[in-house]
C-alpha cells in the first residue's frame, strides 16, 4: 500500500484543472512492448515497491468541493484495480480472436493489433474518477503494456521521467536509464567582450522582442479568428469524438544525423520538422493531385518543455517543489506553419525552410507567453473559457506534434528487455497528432487519424519515413 497517513486535499494547477474539461480531456498513452512474455506478478510488485505509487498524483483522488473547485486527496492504492489484464489476442481491427480462428504470427499484424486497440480507447474510454487517474493494460498475447494516465496528473516529460525510474539499463540491472548524453563541462572566459560583442548581444534582444511581438499576435489571432484552409486532412468542432486510427512511422537517429549535418547548426527537431512538412507534401499530392496551390499553409502547434533541462528529467529533482524542473505540466505551445510543395523539389529545400521557421522561433518567447497566457485566462475567466480558447485553437490548425528525448540504451522493466516505447494522446478536434520519442538508436512516431478523413495512416506513415530516407540520400550526394 502507498500514501498512508492524513493529508489536507490539495488544489489543482491551472493547466490541471484545464485538462479535465470534457473539451479537453487528455489521456496520455505509453505503449510499452517486452521481448519476454509478460509476468503480471512482476509487474505487480514492481509498482508497488516503486516510486510512482508513493508520489502524490498517483495516490490521489480527483474531488470536487461545494463550489466544483477541483482537488486531489490521498487516499490508499489498490495495484489490482489499476492493472486491466487482457489475456485474448486482438486482430488487426482491434477484435478479440478465437483460438479456433487461428493466430496471425506477423510482428506487423502484432503491431497493429495493438495500435488499433489504443486508438478504441483514445476515442471511447475516459479514466475512472473512483481511483487515482492512471491505469495499465496488459495485452498478454502481444507483450505489450499500455500506461493510460491522466494528463492533469502532468505532462509527457514528468510522466515518462517517472516511468523510466521504475525502469533500468538492460546491461546494468542496477543503473537508471541514461536519458540525455554526457557533455563535458566548458569553460567560458570573459576575454573578447567587445563592442562587437556588446552590439550582437543588443541585436539579439531586438530580435527576441520582434520575433516574441509576432508571433505572440500571430498566436492570438489564430487562437481566435483565423484557422486554416481547409483541405483532405483538415479537423474541426467534434471530430474529437469520431473514430480513430493508429499507425506507427520508424526512423533510424543515425539517418536523421545523416541529414542534420548536410546543413550547419541544425538539430533533430529541424530535421524531424523538416521530414514532417515533406511527408505532408507528399501525401497531399497523393490525395488530391493537381488541386492545391503552391505554398498553401497548414499550421501546426508544437508541445515546447519549459523546464532548463531538455528531454525527460531526474525524477529526484521533479520531487523537488522548488526545483526548476517542477512536477506537472510544464510547458508551452508554439504555432509551427507547414507549406505545401510540389513534389519534384530538392528535399532538403524542406529542411531549410524548417529550420528558418524553428530558428524564428526560438528567438522568440512565443512558448513562454502562451504558457503564461493561459495561466492568466484561468485564473481571470475558469477553466470554462481557458477550455474554449484552447478547443477553438485546436480547431483552427490542422495537426499536433512533440518529440521527446527517451533512453540512449536498451532498458528493462519489471525484469522483462523492452524492445519499443511509443506515445500519444487521446483524441483532439484536429485529423492528425504526431508524438515522437527516441529510444536506443531508434524514433518511433505514433501519427494518430481520424479515420473517416485519413483512412489510410499507414500510408501518411511510410510518406514520413520515405522523405528522411530521400532527405538522407540528397544529404549524401551532397558530401
Amino acid at each position: 500500500m502507498a500514501c498512508s497517513g492524513t493529508f489536507s486535499d490539495e488544489p489543482l494547477t491551472p493547466a490541471g484543472r484545464l485538462f479535465l474539461q470534457p473539451q479537453t480531456n487528455i489521456v496520455i498513452h505509453c505503449i510499452v512492448r517486452g521481448k519476454n512474455p509478460i509476468d503480471i506478478d512482476a509487474v505487480k510488485s514492481a509498482f508497488k515497491s516503486s516510486l510512482m505509487v508513493q508520489h502524490p498524483r498517483f495516490c490521489s483522488l480527483l474531488v470536487r468541493d461545494k463550489k466544483g473547485f477541483e482537488h486531489w486527496r490521498r487516499t490508499q492504492v489498490d495495484i489490482d484495480q489499476h492493472v486491466i489484464v487482457v489475456n485474448n489476442r486482438l486482430d488487426k481491427s482491434g477484435n478479440f480472436l478465437d483460438e479456433s480462428q487461428g493466430f496471425s504470427t506477423e510482428e506487423e499484424d502484432d503491431e497493429a493489433a495493438v495500435n488499433q486497440y489504443v486508438a478504441d480507447l483514445s476515442v471511447s474510454s475516459p479514466l475512472s474518477t473512483d481511483k487515482p487517474l492512471w491505469e495499465l493494460h496488459i495485452l498478454m498475447a502481444h507483450k505489450c503494456a499500455v500506461f493510460r494516465i491522466h494528463h492533469a496528473l502532468g505532462d509527457g516529460v514528468s510522466l515518462m521521467s517517472m516511468l523510466m525510474a521504475s525502469c533500468r539499463r538492460a546491461d546494468d540491472a542496477d543503473a537508471l536509464p541514461r536519458m540525455v548524453p554526457e557533455k563535458s563541462a566548458e569553460f567560458k572566459g570573459g576575454k573578447g567582450r567587445d563592442w562587437f560583442w556588446l552590439f550582437g548581444v543588443f541585436w539579439g534582444f531586438l530580435k527576441m522582442g520582434w520575433f516574441t511581438l509576432m508571433f505572440v499576435m500571430e498566436f492570438m489571432v489564430t487562437s481566435l479568428l483565423i484557422c486554416d484552409r481547409k483541405t483532405v486532412i483538415t479537423g474541426g468542432d467534434g471530430v474529437e469524438l469520431w473514430p480513430r486510427k493508429l499507425a506507427t512511422a520508424r526512423f533510424l537517429l543515425e539517418d536523421m544525423k545523416v541529414v542534420k549535418k548536410a546543413i550547419p547548426n541544425t538539430t533533430i527537431n529541424d530535421v524531424l520538422f523538416g521530414v514532417v512538412s515533406y511527408g505532408l507534401s507528399r501525401y497531399l499530392d497523393h490525395r488530391t493531385p493537381n488541386a492545391l496551390h503552391e505554398d498553401l499553409r497548414m499550421t501546426g502547434i508544437a508541445m515546447v518543455n519549459l523546464r532548463a533541462q531538455p528531454g525527460l528529467q531526474d525524477l529526484s529533482k521533479l520531487m523537488k517543489g522548488n526545483s526548476e524542473a517542477r512536477w506537472g505540466n510544464k510547458f508551452g505551445v508554439i504555432l509551427l506553419p507547414v507549406n505545401y510543395h510540389k513534389g519534384g523539389n530538392n528535399p532538403l529545400e524542406y529542411l531549410k525552410r524548417a529550420k528558418a521557421t524553428v530558428d524564428r522561433k526560438k528567438h522568440s518567447l512565443e512558448a513562454y507567453f502562451s504558457y503564461r497566457i493561459g495561466d492568466l485566462v484561468m485564473s481571470l475567466l475558469g477553466p470554462k473559457y481557458a477550455c474554449l480558447l484552447n478547443y477553438k485553437l485546436l480547431c483552427n490548425t490542422t495537426f499536433t506534434i512533440s518529440n521527446l528525448i527517451g533512453p540512449l540504451e536498451e532498458i528493462t522493466l519489471a525484469s522483462n528487455p523492452i524492445s519499443s516505447i511509443r506515445v500519444n494522446t487521446s483524441s483532439l478536434p484536429q485529423a492528425i497528432a504526431m508524438h515522437m520519442l527516441s529510444y536506443a538508436g531508434r524514433a518511433e512516431m505514433q501519427i494518430l487519424v481520424a479515420k473517416d478523413i485519413i483512412p489510410d495512416p499507414e500510408f501518411l506513415a511510410k510518406c514520413f519515413e520515405d522523405a528522411l530516407l530521400e532527405m538522407k540520400g540528397a544529404a549524401i550526394g551532397d558530401q
